[in-house]
């Protein structure tokens, strides 16, 4: 069975920042290592960027089951093989560094992610559509963001990355964020609420893991509430919603929250918009259009009731090893099947038919 990876990584290498203009110089990122930092024996580094630090791991090649070639996209075609011995058809890639905002400063924060997207867009030009990129709008710049989202449609992208806390200085339900929506709507681009947060943070190690789980975890499950408590899906129903990497245990929950909420019987909101009518608990993910990835060891046979086979896709978070790491999914999602745990049916629809659905490829 060919499997679509819905949440794959890269690493953000110097290439990445070659797209840079000559007038934006001063604002390109550079390396930095701690005091003690030995060559030989290479334990962390990171990005300075706006005078800032940045995490830039360094990563061990049997750990995480890649290598640098395949990391940084050296080497496409390296990371092709490695998807064709996986069985994958298709990866969507994310980045590292941009999972939580480096930067307040608009101009930066422009010249950045507009060298991050030709960077990508170049590399996976070169994969005869198997490598497929989600966009980084400047969200600090509307204009130049829309900008950024029409390119990235033209190049190979399957959707943008957004975040579900404050970015930009807006919440996902702000109206500073419709342009957006109603170009992702034109254009028929995914609009992707991957972990992290759009507010930057230059905490220390220790202060940072404190909060981790609210800066990197919260922020997906807060999008997934706001989308459906300001009726944002039923202004822009065209749009595909997605939560990634922030396993789907919570659905339940939320939905139970909020058909308590907004009632079982159609809302009018303040300035007259409706919101759909729920009355089954999978209505709420499936009149909203919403998507999310599973891991998977979780309770599949009770978050199904919630989401139904059509909306729950799984990715391998290619490149991280960390707890989401799942490089062999299909095996286990088969396996679970064959144990009567989950139907036959939903296998192909979360290992591939999902994600293809989702991005829409």
């Amino acid at each position: 069975m060919l499997t679509m990876d819905a949440d794959t990584h890269i690493d953000e290498t110097e290439a990445t920042w070659d797209w840079m203009t000559p007038e934006e110089a001063a604002f390109k990122p550079t390396t930095g290592y701690p005091q003690n930092y030995d060559p030989s024996r290479p334990s962390t580094r990171y990005w300075i960027i706006d005078g800032q630090r940045s995490p830039r791991p360094i990563r061990n090649d049997q750990r995480s089951g890649t290598t640098l070639e395949t990391r940084e996209l050296l080497d496409p075609a390296a990371r092709l093989r490695d998807m064709d011995a996986r069985g994958t058809e298709v990866q969507a890639l994310y980045p590292s560094l941009f999972l939580v905002g480096v930067t307040d400063t608009p101009a930066i924060e422009v010249a950045i992610k507009r060298s991050y997207n030709r960077w990508l867009a170049d590399r996976c030009a070169q994969s005869g559509g198997r490598l497929r990129w989600l966009c980084l709008p400047p969200f600090h710049d509307i204009p130049a963001a829309v900008e950024e989202i029409r390119f990235a449609k033209d190049h190979g992208a399957c959707g943008i990355l957004k975040k579900g806390d404050l970015e930009a200085g807006h919440w996902v339900n702000d109206e500073y964020f419709f342009p957006i929506y109603e170009v992702c709507q034109q254009l028929d681009l995914a609009v992707s609420f991957h972990i992290g947060s759009g507010t930057p943070d230059h905490s220390s190690t220790k202060e940072f893991s404190a909060k981790r789980f609210m800066l990197l975890g919260v922020p997906p499950l807060n999008a997934f509430n706001s989308l459906v408590q300001y009726g944002i899906p039923t202004r822009f129903p065209g749009i595909r919603w997605g939560f990634v990497e922030a396993g789907a245990s919570w659905v339940p929950y939320l939905v139970y929250q909020l058909m308590r909420r907004v009632g079982r019987e159609r809302l009018r909101l303040d300035d007259g918009q409706e919101t759909y009518t729920y009355k089954d608990v999978s209505d709420i993910v499936r009149l909203n259009n919403f998507y999310i990835t599973c891991q998977v060891d979780e309770e599949l046979p009770h978050i199904l009731r919630y989401t139904g086979e059509d909306r729950l896709l799984i990715g391998s978070d290619y490149t991280h090893a960390d707890t989401s790491m799942e490089l062999e999914f299909p095996r286990l999602l088969q396996a679970r099947a064959d144990a009567g745990d989950i139907p036959q049916s939903a296998v192909q629809k979360i290992a591939h038919d999902n994600g293809v659905a989702f991005y829409g490829l």
